[in-house]
């Protein structure tokens, strides 16, 4: 691949500023340090209008359905939600459903959230873990979980998440490094058309 990887992010916080989106921009920029790459965040808070009654994809507007490509088209993505009655938001959830569903597999994907408190730690592997999976997705193998206190305006703070959150990248390179040498897939190819 002679192009720059294709890095996107998801955050599935719902207001700007968001501890999700700081979280989501943090692990990007870490990736951004060891691989050339584009980055795109993708603020579902940002769309949630626009994304409100649809069904269909064919019923969303051109903004959505350019970062709807921009997932499917990526090389990694990473994802971050809050945790939202023990699970990620619906927002979140109702995004990824007009994903095709075989756009995302083989994709490395970084599994991350935030939540008020430790209690909802698990949700990377009891939630978020199992959607990616249904995807045929490569989700990479340590997630990274952060609470409120984690954070001070909206920047992480606390030095046991910053590290993990450099370990997290660091686990995930050799497959960020098999993404960027991969051929398209046939899916990649047809929406590249």
């Amino acid at each position: 691949m002679t192009r720059p990887l294709r890095l996107v992010a998801v955050s599935g916080g719902l207001q700007r500023p968001s501890r999700s989106a700081a979280l989501a921009e943090h692990l990007l920029d870490l990736i951004a340090e060891e691989v050339p790459c584009e980055q795109r965040l993708v603020e579902l808070g940002q769309l949630a209008p626009q994304l409100a009654g649809a069904v269909w994809r064919s019923q969303l507007p051109d903004t959505v359905e350019r970062e709807l490509a921009a997932v499917e088209r990526a090389d990694v993505l990473v994802v971050a939600t809050p945790v939202f009655r023990g699970s990620y938001t619906g927002l979140f959830k109702h995004f990824f459903d007009f994903i095709d569903q075989d756009a995302l597999v083989d994709k490395p994907v970084l599994l991350a959230a935030t939540g008020g408190s430790e209690r909802h730690a698990l949700v990377i592997d009891h939630q978020l873990r199992p959607l990616f999976s249904f995807f045929q997705a490569r989700t990479l193998p340590l997630g990274v979980y952060a609470t409120d206190k984690d954070f001070f305006d909206y920047r992480l703070r606390d030095e046991a998440l910053i590290a993990r959150a450099g370990l997290a990248v660091q686990r995930a390179l050799p497959l960020v490094e098999l993404a960027r040498h991969a051929k398209p897939s046939p899916i990649e190819e047809v929406l590249a058309a």
